[in-house]
């Protein structure tokens, strides 16, 4: 049968678009359910900051009268000032929230988004990134044999052959890695860290909820500066740091977060979240009627989850120096004490990482972790 391509926009369009999102979800055995009012509020220009900077239009593929697959097409405008050799740059359009039923609907869909690309004046796309590149970027293409952790994407194994199939190649790799909490570090980080303790320069501190809005500027002013030449990097906006602080609030303890000072100078930092996944499969992603009270019962306490590691960072200025990696060791030291101590946790992901990140893949190498996931963003010129 016809497959018809339809632009869909309006609250009834995203509604469609996130629902039909939700079905393929279902299909996933390791699929976690995710809370659909969250889904629906960030692809809404009205409450995500991120449509601030972007341009983008939605599609739903349709075969007589189901619909069987979705992709958006998007343009982030600060991603376009960036150097070319970071990954993005004039011309760059991206797609993201990709779903299809089958190998032709893939390539009509990826067709739609890149005739939209084009006719916005597009060079070149890259994707899945769904849709900031702070979102969840990347297809997963290892690791579907496990529940993806809090912010994670999770996708079937055939959609990257699918999307190859349409001409597309690789431009970049993402990593997760998977550690063990419940075991000490090895004796060569634990001497680094107890070296930095005895170094009175050096303040690891908690991250503090009662200072929250100066503590998110002080993270996302050295995340900014620390990530600035990374591939992929876009800035964050005043009004995503305000958006981003709001989101967070809820999910931050203080014990799992901290910011490394330098003859008090905030000079890196490492967040973590308790994996909420965790929970929301428990209620199947629906607050209503009785999973809003195991929410907030977890919200207070969430004992025995897993930890995610998302984002740390470490000014430029200490790149490639042996003080850097001394401070993400003695907070990620910190870390892994406190959640094993305070919320019986066992096991923690650290990431994503990109795959040629040396310093980071060289901290998760000696801390033994090992690579669990892995996700591919895909290029292919327009």
């Amino acid at each position: 049968m016809e497959i018809r391509i339809e632009p869909v926009d309006g609250k009834k369009g995203r509604a469609r678009f996130v629902d039909l999102g939700r079905m393929f979800a279902t299909r996933e055995p390791h699929n976690v359910p995710q809370l659909r009012s969250e889904q629906l509020e960030l692809v809404d220009p009205d409450k995500n900051p991120f449509f601030g900077h972007a341009s983008h239009q939605l599609f739903v593929a349709t075969r007589g009268d189901k619909d069987v697959g979705r992709i958006s097409a998007h343009i982030d405008h600060l991603a376009l000032e960036l150097p070319p050799e970071q990954g993005m740059g004039p011309g760059t359009g991206m797609f993201g929230y990709f779903d299809a039923e089958d190998e032709a609907v893939t390539k009509a869909l990826l067709a739609a988004a890149e005739d939209w690309l084009r006719g916005q004046g597009m060079t070149h796309v890259l994707g899945p990134i769904s849709m900031s590149i702070w979102e969840e970027p990347g297809l997963l293409v290892r690791g579907q044999d496990h529940s993806p952790m809090i912010m994670m994407g999770h996708h079937p194994a055939h959609y990257a052959g699918w999307i190859e199939g349409a001409g597309y190649t690789l431009a970049k790799t993402l990593l997760t890695y998977d550690l063990d909490v419940s075991h000490d570090f090895p004796p060569l980080v634990r001497r680094i860290v107890q070296s930095g303790h005895r170094n009175e320069r050096i303040r690891i501190r908690r991250v503090d909820k009662s200072k929250w809005d100066s503590e998110v500027q002080i993270v996302l002013n050295i995340l900014n500066d620390a990530w600035s030449s990374n591939w992929g990097f876009v800035p964050f906006t005043p009004e995503e740091i305000a958006y981003a602080g709001k989101k967070l609030k809820p999910i931050i303890h203080e014990p799992l977060n901290y910011i490394a000072e330098v003859d008090g100078r905030p000079m890196a930092f490492m967040l973590t979240f308790p994996d909420v996944n965790g929970v929301l499969k428990q209620i199947k992603g629906k607050l209503f009627p009785f999973g809003w009270i195991r929410m907030l019962r977890w919200l207070h306490k969430p004992t025995g989850s897993g930890m995610r590691v998302p984002l740390m960072g470490v000014l430029r200025e200490l790149h490639n120096s042996r003080l850097a990696s001394q401070l993400a060791f003695m907070m990620i030291s910190k870390i892994r004490e406190d959640a094993v101590a305070n919320y019986g946790s066992e096991r923690a992901e650290v990431g994503w990482i990109l795959d040629d990140n040396q310093g980071m893949i060289a901290i998760a190498d000696a801390i033994d972790s090992k690579i669990n996931r892995e996700y591919a963003i895909y290029r292919k010129p327009l």
